[in-house]
C-alpha cells in the first residue's frame, strides 16, 4: 500500500503549505496582511468581506435576513452595524430578485456580495445568473460587467436532508461566463473570497458549510474538531487574496493523485493517513477557471486518479475532470480514473452517512485502483 502515512505527516504538510501559500502573498507585493488570528470558516468569510467594504465604497452586501439578524450562520454579523443599512440590507425572499438587483447594481459600478441562504434555494435564481449576469460582458462588448460574487452555504453532513443538502456546482460550471469557487479552509475562504469581490466578472462562492466550525474528516461518530489547532485556521487580519485558478496541493505522494474540494478535502486526508496509501491530495479550491496545470503533473507523476465529490455522480463536475485527465494523460495513466461521489438520488435524511461520500467508500475506491 506504500510508504505508511500518519496524520501528522499530513497536517505538518498542509502546514508547510500553508506557509507558502504566504510567502506567496508576500512575494507578489500584494500582503497587507498584518498579524494573524484563530478563525474558523464563517468568522474568515466576515473578516474578508469587513475588509473590502472598508477598502472599496461600492462593495455592498445583501440577502436574506444579512443585515440586522447577521446571517443564518452569522457570516455577516457586525456589518451593518459597522457599516449602515444602505451598504448590508435585508432581501425579500426572493432569490430571483436579489441575483437580479445585484447584476443592476454591478452594471452601475458596485460590486454587490449577494448571499443566497442555502444552495439549494439558488436555482429560482439561474435565469438572472445564466442570462444575465453571465451574459452582460459579452453583449454589451465589454461596456457593461456583472462584478457580483454570490456566497452559498452548500453540501450536506448537517442533517439538512433533501432541501438544504445539495451541491449544485457542477451546473454553474457548465455555464461559461461564471466562475466557481469552493474553499476548503479558514484561510483560504478569506484570500478567495477578497479575489473573487475584486474579480469584474461574476462569481460563485460556495461555502461548504459541514467545515464552517471545523474540518471534518468523514468519521461522523468521531468529536468534532474546530479550526483551532488547524495550521489553515490562522489567518491573517488585513487584507490578502489567493489567485482564482490556483489550486493548492495539500500533500505530495507517489501512488495516487485525488483530487477534491471543499470537505472532501479533509475526508481524503484522513483517510490517506488512515490506509498508509503514499497519495497526492489536490485541492482544486476554484472549480472554474481550474488549474488543469497541476492536475496534469500530478497524474502524469503517479499514473492514477481518484476523484472524490458530493455531488451526484451524473454529469457531476467529477465527470468533467475525469474527461480531461483522460484527454491529457492518457498514456501515462496505469489504471481507469475512479469517482467516488454521491448518489443519482436526493440527499436521503435517514441515510445521510450511507450518501456522504465517507472513508469506507474511499478507501474501499484506493484500494480498487492501485490494484489495477
Amino acid at each position: 500500500m506504500g510508504e505508511e502515512v500518519t496524520m501528522a505527516e499530513t497536517e505538518a504538510a498542509m502546514n508547510e503549505q500553508a506557509g507558502t501559500d504566504q510567502a506567496e502573498i508576500e512575494q507578489t507585493g500584494t500582503d497587507q496582511a498584518g498579524d494573524t488570528t484563530r478563525m474558523n470558516m464563517i468568522q474568515a468569510i466576515n473578516s474578508a468581506m469587513d475588509v473590502m467594504m472598508a477598502r472599496d465604497a461600492g462593495v455592498v452586501v445583501m440577502g436574506e435576513d444579512v443585515g440586522y439578524f447577521g446571517g443564518v450562520f452569522r457570516a455577516t454579523a457586525g456589518l451593518q452595524k459597522k457599516y449602515g443599512k444602505t451598504r448590508v440590507f435585508d432581501t425579500p425572499i426572493t432569490e430571483c430578485g436579489i441575483i437580479g438587483v445585484a447584476v443592476g447594481m454591478g452594471a452601475y459600478g458596485l460590486r454587490p456580495v449577494p448571499e443566497i441562504q442555502f444552495a439549494d434555494y439558488i436555482y429560482p435564481a439561474l435565469d438572472q445568473l445564466v442570462s444575465e449576469a453571465a451574459r452582460l460582458r459579452y453583449r454589451s462588448s465589454g461596456e457593461f460587467t456583472a462584478p457580483i460574487t454570490v456566497r452559498s452555504p452548500f453540501g450536506g453532513g448537517i442533517f439538512g436532508g433533501q432541501t438544504h443538502s445539495q451541491s449544485p456546482e457542477g451546473l454553474f460550471t457548465h455555464m461559461s461566463g461564471i466562475k466557481t469557487v469552493i474553499p476548503s479552509t479558514p484561510y483560504d475562504a478569506k484570500g478567495l473570497l477578497i479575489a473573487a469581490i475584486e474579480d469584474n466578472d461574476p462569481t460563485i462562492f460556495f461555502e461548504p458549510k459541514r467545515i464552517y466550525n471545523g474540518p471534518f474528516n468523514g468519521h461522523w461518530d468521531r468529536p468534532a474538531e474546530n479550526w483551532s489547532k488547524h495550521p489553515a485556521g490562522a489567518v491573517p487580519e488585513g487584507y490578502y487574496k489567493i489567485p482564482l485558478g490556483k489550486a493548492n496541493l495539500v500533500r505530495e505522494g507517489e501512488a495516487v493523485t485525488m483530487l477534491a474540494y471543499g470537505t472532501m478535502v479533509h475526508v481524503c486526508a484522513q483517510v490517506v493517513a488512515d490506509t498508509g496509501v503514499d497519495a497526492e491530495i489536490i485541492d482544486l479550491r476554484t472549480l472554474v477557471p481550474l488549474d488543469i496545470e497541476t492536475i496534469e503533473a500530478s497524474v502524469k507523476k503517479t499514473g492514477r486518479c481518484l476523484i472524490v465529490h458530493e455531488a451526484t455522480r451524473t454529469a457531476g463536475f467529477g465527470a468533467e475532470l475525469s474527461a480531461l485527465v483522460q484527454e491529457r494523460c492518457f498514456y501515462h495513466l496505469e489504471a481507469p480514473v475512479e469517482r467516488v461521489t454521491g448518489f443519482d438520488t436526493p440527499y436521503p435524511h435517514s441515510l445521510e452517512w450511507a450518501y456522504f461520500p465517507g472513508p469506507v467508500r474511499i478507501g474501499q475506491a484506493l484500494k480498487k485502483i492501485l490494484k489495477d
